[in-house]
């Protein structure tokens, strides 16, 4: 009896171990070939972004000016790329602290390998997301050298660069889209950057002109776009890039990519018409420019709500944000600021629409890890919304300011007269745009 019972003991032990040994680990996070292949293109999209913005503003300047804002654009490639591999994705994603900022946990890219991460991307490689975001963080601050076209000091830029990105696009960036964000925690929405990108730069384009101050001559003499043939160019690439910038923000290649990529195409469409139609009613003409400041803000507009409304919603979206753009430009006159390339009506104000937008028309039947809007039964998301915005508002326009002023003090903003008088062209990187 006692051998049976020990016989019955060491079968119990070895069937035991033998269903442990065969449980299966969890397997390791899969990576998606769609969902990476659509990543890394709407990657590459969203870098093309930037010398689209170059051609855009470069375009909008004098003949003098041309490479000087050109480069503006073209080198925060480098600037950012550098500042958000050594820390700045380890700030805007990395492990939280307190809700407002991530840790240096990931900085030099440490622990962000090619296995995914389930809480940002479960079906692509963490650096795959990684270079995706970095797109984002590079053309935010080019967007607000719009603001100081002609009048900005290049080494002075460079330092602003690093120090916009490190002090305002990384919190912001962790408080919207960071586990534990506090944005993120309060249930707001920006699809891929109404809050993080347009309104974060627009508002800070507002403060870099009142600080800057105006061209010499501004008001007084006429300052004509000199190539609008090139601004055009821009901003179709630029629209171009907008699928990457949008679509590739659902992080696959499925139906919500589908349902972004065709509410960038209709808002930035019937932004242009509305812009133009506008314009034509005001000034009698529809001109070339307005019709490409049009689209340019209907993308700014529908990038926020782009991942949670339908294609009638988007409609509604870019009709109201080219009228309202145009009329948000004209009054930089009014107010006295010289905000040279539009930043301010076209990102700042077009995105502020977006964001409230998204408050009015998300639809959990468009994005079901969103939220119903206004009117789809959900008020409270409007006031989550707003609040978002009054909050992103108020810390760029500060945190810029004291940038700025910072800067000024120990660098200085501006160039001399004398070189603002010969160009940037010039007197910031010794060559022309034009040898006739």
């Amino acid at each position: 009896m006692k051998k049976l019972l020990f016989l019955f003991l060491l079968m119990s032990l070895f069937t035991a171990g033998a269903a442990v040994a065969q449980t299966p680990a969890s397997p390791p996070p899969k990576v998606d070939s769609g969902d990476t292949a659509w990543l890394l293109i709407s990657a590459a999209l969203v870098m093309l972004m930037t010398p689209a913005l170059a051609l855009f503003y470069g375009g909008m300047v004098r003949t003098k000016n041309v490479l000087g804002t050109i480069m503006q654009s073209f080198i925060a490639l480098g600037v950012i790329t550098i500042q958000w591999i050594l820390y700045g994705y380890s700030l805007a994603f990395g492990p939280d602290i307190g809700h407002i900022i991530g840790s240096l946990k990931w900085a030099g890219l440490s622990g962000v390998g090619l296995d995914p991460n389930p809480d940002y991307a479960a079906t692509v490689p963490h650096q795959a997301f990684m270079i995706f975001q970095m797109m984002f963080a590079v053309i935010t601050p080019a967007l607000i050298a719009g603001a100081f076209a002609e009048r900005f000091k290049f080494k002075t830029y460079l330092l602003f660069l690093i120090l916009w990105a490190t002090f305002v696009y990384d919190p912001l960036a962790h408080w919207v889209w960071g586990v534990g964000g506090w944005i993120r925690n309060l249930g707001g929405l920006d699809f891929a950057g109404g809050l993080v990108v347009h309104i974060s730069a627009g508002i800070a384009a507002l403060a870099a002109a009142l600080v800057v101050g105006k061209r010499k001559g501004y008001g007084d003499e006429p300052m004509p776009p000199h190539n609008l043939t090139m601004t055009l160019m821009g901003a179709g690439i630029l629209w171009f890039g907008w699928f990457g910038f949008n679509g590739g923000s659902a992080v696959a290649s499925g139906s919500l990519a589908t349902s972004a990529f065709v509410a960038t195409q209709i808002a930035a469409a019937t932004a242009a018409l509305s812009w133009m139609i506008a314009e034509w009613a005001y000034k009698g003409n529809p001109t070339v420019l307005g019709a490409a400041s049009g689209a340019v803000a209907g993308l700014a507009t529908i990038t926020p709500a782009s991942g949670f409304v339908g294609p009638l919603p988007a409609i509604v979206i870019g009709l109201v944000a080219g009228a309202l753009c145009y009329y948000a430009v004209n009054l930089k006159t009014k107010f006295g600021y010289d905000d040279s390339l539009d930043v301010v009506g076209v990102h700042g104000v077009g995105s502020t629409w977006g964001i409230l937008a998204t408050g009015l028309f998300a639809s959990k039947a468009i994005n079901a890890a969103g939220n119903n809007g206004l009117f789809f039964g959900n008020p409270s998301l409007l006031g989550i919304q707003a609040l978002s915005v009054v909050s992103v508002l108020i810390y760029s326009f500060v945190v810029t300011f004291i940038i700025l002023k910072v800067l000024d003090w120990t660098m200085g903003l501006r160039v001399s007269e004398e070189h603002e008088i010969n160009g940037l062209d010039i007197s910031q990187h010794g060559e022309a745009g034009y040898s006739f």
